[in-house]
């Protein structure tokens, strides 16, 4: 199927995303300044929700960042259920500060009553793995034991994340199980990249694109190489490749037709179920990687969101 010709139309009036740069300052520069074009073009800004802002230590690590965004425009007064989100960016750029997260995450907690925890974890290659998952974990350690002072119900949570988010977010929900069980009632994956071995890479969707298939390999395996340690592996890092995928929260996984980490979604979906997890992965026709962001562009789009956020709603059950 070919791309939904909205996306085509929208990406025309964006125009050509910047080359990649050499240095990660330029990159995460060009990054932001293009976000911000995207999120004009949307002219769909957030509405406006209470939000709060938080900085913990993270012991062997560098301190991480969250923010947490509150379904109406006031920190309620009751708790509220809240789900842990992770940004994605190929390990290396983005944040909760551009723009299209900032909306998104206000849009989904206006939407489906949940607060979203933000996690604004360090970027690579300056901070590698497992730091990232560290950070995410420590976020969960504290939203558990301070719930009740920052208005969050501590025993109604979720956790996801987009692309390289939902690798972290994989790889926290994995932690989690192993160390504490906190109890994660949902973990939503939204294109998550969960093979850094690059094996599960769809390559046919490289046609689709008008990018050759070894580029796409190149560019995917170098992002993957830049976020591990040289004393790490791909598969260290890679949640489908885990030992046991047994005792975890029910998931739901939304991958994008034209997109290269589709099989990464699908194939994930298939070893949770086949370690005996409720999980499930839909694929939307005719979406690139990335392109749920952009809410009000499609049909798909807004389908896409409007799945999230049911997803959400779970925990308010």
């Amino acid at each position: 199927m070919p791309i939904d010709p909205a996306l085509v139309a929208f990406d025309r009036r964006v125009g050509k995303a910047p080359r990649m740069a050499r240095g990660a300052v330029e990159r995460r520069q060009n990054a932001l300044a293009f976000d911000q074009r995207i999120f004009e073009t949307l002219a769909f800004s957030g509405p406006l929700v209470a939000t709060a802002e938080h900085t913990i230590d993270v012991p062997g690590f560098v301190p991480v960042r969250f923010r947490i965004y509150y379904p109406g425009t006031a920190v309620p007064t009751a708790p509220v259920p809240a789900f842990l989100s992770f940004f994605g960016g190929g390990f290396q750029i983005g944040g909760i500060d551009y723009p299209t997260y900032d909306a998104s995450y206000r849009h989904r907690a206006a939407d489906s009553g949940v607060a979203i925890v933000a996690v604004d974890y360090a970027l690579a290659p300056e901070q590698r793995y497992p730091t990232q998952v560290e950070q995410g974990y420590a976020v969960l350690q504290w939203i558990v034991r301070n719930a009740a002072s920052v208005s969050l119900d501590g025993a109604r949570l979720g956790i996801g994340g987009l692309s390289s988010g939902g690798n972290i977010a994989a790889a926290v929900t994995l932690l989690n199980r192993d160390r504490a069980a906190h109890p994660l009632r949902i973990q939503v994956l939204e294109v998550p990249s969960t093979d850094l071995t690059m094996r599960s890479l769809d390559l046919s969707t490289a046609r689709a694109l008008k990018v050759p298939g070894f580029l796409l390999r190149y560019f995917l395996g170098t992002l993957a190489r830049d976020y591990l340690p040289r004393c790490s592996s791909a598969r260290e890092a890679s949640p489908l490749l885990a030992a046991s995928l047994a005792a975890l929260p029910p998931t739901r996984i939304l991958t994008a037709e034209l997109d290269p980490l589709r099989g990464d979604g699908e194939k994930f979906a298939a070893a949770l179920r086949a370690a005996g997890v409720d999980a499930s992965c839909v694929r939307y026709l005719g979406l690139t990687h990335g392109s749920s962001l952009n809410i009000p562009v499609s049909g798909s789009t807004r389908r896409w969101h409007a799945d999230v956020v049911a997803a959400l709603r779970s925990l308010r059950v």
